[in-house]
């Protein structure tokens, strides 16, 4: 049942949130509420050790520290702080996650040149009736709940949760 959860609730909350993002150019916030409290209900029974919880903890309130001054400076959304906060919490203060972060940069850079591109032939997107939601055409944001989702998802086996999940299968 732990596995089952660990496997789940992290790709599922993400799913959701990089769909939303593309759609309404907004990130709810219970997804990342929900990612946040189910890690801590998860956590205790997932074998991590109180050292390694506090780890957790920390790359979550590091990753807020960042992504507040960036929120403050108008850099980051709001949504976009909170998910990379709550998704920080499910990897650690290790490896695993900055291989998460280096993917959300990768793949976000990805993203916002793909939707400049797109932006700046609108006409021709209209014009062939691409189905291509009016959020990305319209919006001067660029929603990068998409990046983060996808970067969590392709960094998620190499964390520390997923790991002693797989471990506890066997």
């Amino acid at each position: 049942m732990l596995a089952a959860a660990i496997f789940v609730i992290f790709p599922i909350c993400l799913v959701m949130a990089a769909w939303t993002d593309l759609l309404e150019m907004k990130i709810p916030n219970r997804i990342p509420l929900v990612l946040g409290a189910a890690f801590f209900a998860i956590a205790p029974f997932a074998g991590l050790t109180l050292t390694e919880f506090g780890f957790h903890v920390a790359a979550g309130l590091a990753v807020f520290a960042v992504c507040f001054g960036l929120f403050a400076i108008n850099v980051m959304g709001g949504g976009d702080a909170k998910l990379l906060t709550a998704a920080a919490l499910w990897f650690g203060l290790n490896m695993s996650l900055l291989t998460f972060l280096i993917y959300v940069s990768y793949i976000g850079g990805i993203l916002t040149i793909l939707i400049l591109i797109v932006r700046g032939n609108a006409n021709r997107v209209l014009a062939l009736g691409l189905p291509v939601p009016n959020s990305i055409l319209m919006a001067k944001k660029v929603p990068y709940g998409i990046a983060i989702g996808i970067a969590g998802i392709l960094a998620f086996p190499s964390s520390p949760l997923m790991v002693a999940a797989l471990e506890g299968l066997r």
